[in-house]
Parts: C-alpha cells; sequence; structure tokens
C-alpha cells in the first residue's frame, strides 16, 4: 500500500489545475520537443549527412552513445521539466505549471521546423 500513497502525491485533484489540460500541455511538448526535434534531427543526422549537430553536448554524447545519446539528454530535459510542472501544480504555482511544458513545446516546434528547413533546402 506504501507505493499507492505515493501515487496520490501525482494526482492533481488537490491543485487548482485540471488533469486534461495537462495531458494536453504535456501532449504537445511531447509531439514537438519529444519526437518531432528527435526524427528531425535523426533524420538529418544519420540519412542525410550534409549537416552535423550544432549542440556541443550533443554531440560528445552522440560520439560516445549513438543515437542514444541524443535521446537520453532529451528525455533527461523532458522528465525535468515534467517533474517541475508537477511540483508547480502540487504548490499552486501557475508558472512553475504551465512554463516547463509551453518552454518545451516551443523549442520543440521551433527546432522541427528548423531542422525541417534544412532537409528540404
Amino acid at each position: 500500500m506504501r507505493g499507492v500513497s505515493r501515487l496520490r502525491h501525482l494526482r492533481l485533484e488537490d491543485t487548482p489545475f485540471e488533469a486534461r489540460e495537462f495531458s494536453l500541455l504535456w501532449l504537445i511538448a511531447l509531439a514537438t520537443y519529444g519526437v518531432g526535434d528527435i526524427v528531425t534531427t535523426l533524420t538529418i543526422l544519420y540519412y542525410e549527412r550534409r549537416f552535423d549537430e550544432a549542440n556541443a553536448l550533443l554531440v560528445a554524447s552522440t560520439d560516445a552513445l549513438g543515437r542514444w545519446g541524443l535521446v537520453l539528454p532529451k528525455l533527461a530535459v523532458f522528465l525535468l521539466c515534467l517533474g517541475i510542472c508537477v511540483y508547480g501544480a502540487r504548490a499552486g504555482d501557475k508558472v512553475l505549471y504551465y512554463l516547463p511544458p509551453v518552454t518545451l513545446a516551443v523549442i520543440g516546434a521551433f527546432a522541427t521546423a528548423f531542422n525541417l528547413r534544412l532537409f528540404v533546402g
């Protein structure tokens, strides 16, 4: 039962935020940052090969781990932002609740659009 009581802390019932809104925010962040950016970056780096990764951290990571070197740091950032958002929801802090998924969505949308422009152009 101890694990069940821990899961209660993850629910939004005792916060001013709605579960549907939370799901939508994170679905958008996942689609843009998680899927769009990763898929387009992998396509350019491993199938197009006209361009190199510009982020020095990701260059070192992909040199060491291959494709997982791109995915794992992005997953870590995604999970960190999710944790900040959940903390913000529990604290009733709108900035900590909305800022992480919106920031990831904006960065992901920009990176996806930029990568698509590189790929097509």
